[in-house]
């Protein structure tokens, strides 16, 4: 099975060791170095229906990198596309719901399945709408967050409340609303209200036992603020 490491301290690489005949899949341009021995080639994972799903639900790109150990074993380097920490989950014992442009790369092994949400979840979700991306199988598979990244930990009767904006991903087996307020008082109007003069965005409130992965940084904010400084 392919062997994943992170390598580096600021603005890590992802390296993976693969033997012949191994083969992983990666998001679009990820791949910044390869051996000879290996084979890139850009495929619609899971046809023409679950590729699209797959953008709509999770940011990726239409087509994915696959690499393939034909000539022998080899090494790759790869990289995601925002600076920041990136973290190896193993898949098998736990699978993962995976945030928006979270994913960097995964042994053939492991399925990205694209399944719908909630009505609740999908209208206040910050995108993917009815449509949210989980894992199944088993091996390992890289996420990316921008920024550092932390693991929590969510135990019954300890509720965590987490800005969407960070959330990388988090195990399936957790239970998770979405909404645009950490209060617990107003109606849905007033909350809106508050998130909008407050500056809160939508929050992720999970409960439950498992862990969820967070960055950092906000990309959406990043952005917002990248484009305001060209502008004045």
């Amino acid at each position: 099975m392919p062997t994943f490491t992170v390598t580096g301290d600021v603005d890590p690489f992802l390296h993976v060791s693969l033997r012949q005949g191994e083969r992983i899949y990666c998001e679009s341009d990820a791949m910044v170095m390869m051996e000879s021995t290996l084979e890139l080639k850009g495929k619609m994972q899971g046809g023409l229906g679950s590729a699209l799903m797959r953008t709509f639900a999770n940011g990726e790109s239409f087509f994915q990198q696959h690499i393939e150990a034909v000539g022998g074993d080899g090494d790759c380097l790869l990289s995601p596309t925002l600076p920041g920490a990136m973290q190896i989950v193993d898949v098998g014992p736990r699978q993962y719901m995976i945030s928006d442009g979270a994913f960097v790369a995964a042994a053939s092994s492991v399925q990205l399945n694209v399944r719908t949400q909630s009505l609740g979840n999908a209208l206040f979700a910050q995108s993917g709408g009815f449509f949210i991306t989980e894992t199944s199988g088993s091996g390992q598979l890289a996420v990316s967050g921008f920024g550092s990244m932390s693991q929590l930990e969510v135990e019954p009767g300890k509720d965590v409340v987490i800005d969407n904006a960070h959330v990388v991903c988090w195990d399936s087996s957790l239970r998770y609303e979405i909404s645009v307020t950490t209060g617990r008082s107003g109606g849905f109007l007033s909350n809106l209200v508050n998130s909008a003069t407050s500056g809160e965005g939508m929050v992720l409130k999970f409960s439950g036992h498992g862990k969820v992965l967070v960055c950092s940084r906000n990309r959406n904010g990043f952005l917002s603020w990248v484009r305001a400084g060209q502008t004045s």
